[in-house]
């Protein structure tokens, strides 16, 4: 038996899908503490973050590093078929298992959907949570990413889903409510119905739900205070940083995922596009941090779980010596933090698979992620 069977066999998988799960109505209300998993993505090596020489993290690595558990060998196993990129790494921490996920369309490439329950949807099957404070904060480049929110099949799904706050999604606000409102030169009308056909034909399962009143209202006061001509609010992975300050402060999630992305610009081929994204993201955990320890919703009752989508290529002999997508040693390797009320503190010298995320967070909310291949962290728990 191999290792994914037998961690699969011991999580208890054929109980779990037997046994009959209680209505929403039913469910009790969560006391568990908030979790913050921050995606520190697009791909990031070693010596940028977590080499206390090298960082261009230096508060991820000497300030938030010594505060809980620091994992610095997170691996992604390498199974046949496993892909070293960003939203296969993402579906890995939200899933717990590898390959757990289909192409969401017959025509487009990097369209990625889980095929297994995402922790949005154990936790929301879980307990009595709105949608509103189960969060997905995703980035403007990567609208692949929007159909994370649940899984596909017929387990869990649409019900339990997260809501997602992007500018994708805010744009399908604006532009809706820009219709409704009318006033608009025909020239503008056309304009306007065009974009928004093709802002919905980005998800082709024509799946996705309207946002709850709670999201309209984020939107309306984000329209408010930026406008529509998108050159007031931040760009990029700032932007992602805003919108979680935000959301914090106007949604209180209990759940909330935040998905870096601009590392990845480093593919243009200029290596201070990688390094200075690493330290905007670093910049971003700072804020994310003193707003949780200025909340009384927050303060002493989140645990933030920070961990990259995938590793880099560390290949001096390569034109661009940045890559991800050839399957190399260093785009397995990754690693991860974890702190918050119940985590100890100290490093973990021993190799973590990445599919382990899932199950610790799990573990830490109050619920089971049974249909992951992985299993809580050891030692990362008082």
């Amino acid at each position: 038996m191999d290792r994914r069977s037998f961690t699969l066999g011991s999580l208890g998988l054929a109980a779990g899908l037997a046994t009959p799960m209680p209505a929403l109505s039913q469910t009790p209300s969560y006391r568990g503490p908030n979790v913050i998993l921050v995606r520190f993505g697009g791909g990031v090596r070693r010596a940028e973050t977590i080499d206390e020489a090298t960082t261009w993290a230096p508060y991820l690595r000497h300030v938030l590093a010594p505060r809980g558990t620091f994992i610095p060998d997170l691996r992604i196993d390498r199974l046949e078929g496993v892909n070293t990129s960003h939203a296969e790494g993402t579906l890995n921490l939200l899933t717990g298992r590898y390959l757990a996920y289909r192409d969401a369309s017959e025509f487009l490439n990097d369209r990625l959907e889980p095929t297994e329950p995402t922790l949005f949807e154990y936790l929301r099957r879980a307990f009595d949570i709105p949608s509103h404070q189960v969060l997905l904060v995703n980035g403007e480049d990567r609208p692949q990413e929007e159909f994370f929110t649940f899984g596909a099949g017929d387990h869990f799904g649409i019900d339990f889903r997260s809501e997602m706050l992007s500018l994708h999604r805010y744009k399908l606000y604006r532009t809706r409510m820009q219709l409704a409102e009318g006033g608009l030169t025909d020239e503008a009308r056309l304009a306007l119905e065009a974009e928004r056909t093709r802002l919905l034909t980005i998800d082709p399962r024509g799946a996705t739900p309207e946002p709850s009143a709670e999201v309209e209202a984020f939107w309306a006061r984000w329209r408010r205070d930026f406008g529509d001509s998108g050159f007031k609010n931040p760009r990029g992975d700032r932007l992602l940083t805003e919108l979680s300050i935000r959301a914090l402060r106007e949604l209180q999630p209990r759940l909330l995922m935040v998905n870096y992305q601009d590392p990845d610009y480093v593919h243009w081929g200029n290596p201070s596009h990688y390094t200075r994204a690493i330290a905007i993201i670093d910049e971003g955990l700072q804020r994310l941090v003193s707003a949780v320890d200025a909340s009384p919703f927050y303060r002493d009752n989140t645990i933030f779980v920070i961990t990259p989508d995938c590793g880099r290529d560390a290949n001096p002999l390569a034109e661009v010596p940045f890559q991800h997508h050839f399957n190399s040693r260093s785009a397995h390797e990754t690693w991860a933090v974890i702190f918050g009320p119940g985590i100890g503190k100290g490093v973990i010298d021993k190799p973590i698979d990445q599919s382990a995320i899932a199950p610790t967070i799990a573990a830490a909310m109050g619920f089971m992620a049974s249909r992951a291949e992985g299993s809580a962290i050891e030692g990362a728990f008082l």
